[in-house]
Parts: C-alpha cells; structure tokens; sequence
C-alpha cells in the first residue's frame, strides 16, 4: 500500500511560479513510476509530467506538450516526495493537482494505469 499526499497548491498571478510536492508511505517508494495529473471543472483527468523508473536509480522524464519548458518533475527518494516545479504558470494551468504512484514502467501518461492516487491540491493562477 502506499499512501500519497500533495501539497504547494494555491492562488498564483500568471507568469508565476509554485511547487507541489506529494509526500508518499510505503515501501519501495523508489521503484514506482510517479505521474502528476491534473484536472480542471468539466473536463477529463489529463496528464502533465511523469518519472518513469528504469531501474537501479534511473528515471525518466515524460511531459505533456502544454507544459514543457515550464514544469520540471523531480523525486527525492531518501524522502519518499516526488516534485513539480512550475514556472511561467498561465491561466489555463488552473486545476486540482493530483500526483499518483504505478509498478508500471509503460503508458504512464494514462491515469487507468496508476495504483495509487493522492486526494488533489487547487492550483489557481488568475490573469
């Protein structure tokens, strides 16, 4: 079992910056791939950024289109919290931010593939 909890979110001028981080319990933190989803008011869950384990302590970094160049996930093990920094926020990067854990290695941009999911923190980023 692991248990995920995000943090950081809040209300943001455009072009500003803020860093979400989620905590997670459990063993073997080290060994999942870990996603940043997000979701805004009448849409679908969609992907933003994820770190898929390769073994050992290799990782690999995945973004959506809409927010690379501005967000950059990171992972620090020996605190079982996985990151997301994001600069140059815009008004469109307005959701509830969820981080999640899966075993698996592939189709890590798909949220049906995840195990483990934190309960969201608001992002808000006015104009």
């Amino acid at each position: 079992q692991v248990q995920l909890v995000e943090s950081g979110g809040g209300l943001v001028q455009a072009g500003g910056s803020l860093r979400l981080s989620c905590a997670a319990s459990g063993r073997s933190f080290s060994s999942y791939s870990m996603g940043w989803f997000r979701q805004a008011p009448g849409k679908e869950r969609e992907f933003v950024a994820a770190l898929t384990w390769g073994g050992g302590n290799t990782y690999y970094a995945d973004y959506a289109d809409s927010v690379k160049g501005r967000f950059t996930i990171s992972r620090d093990n020996a605190k079982n919290t996985v990151y997301l920094q994001m600069h140059s926020l815009k008004p469109e990067d307005t959701a509830v931010y969820y981080c999640a854990a899966t075993r698996s290695v592939v189709r890590v941009r798909t949220p049906s593939e995840y195990t483990y999911w934190g309960q969201g923190t608001q992002v808000t980023v006015s104009s």
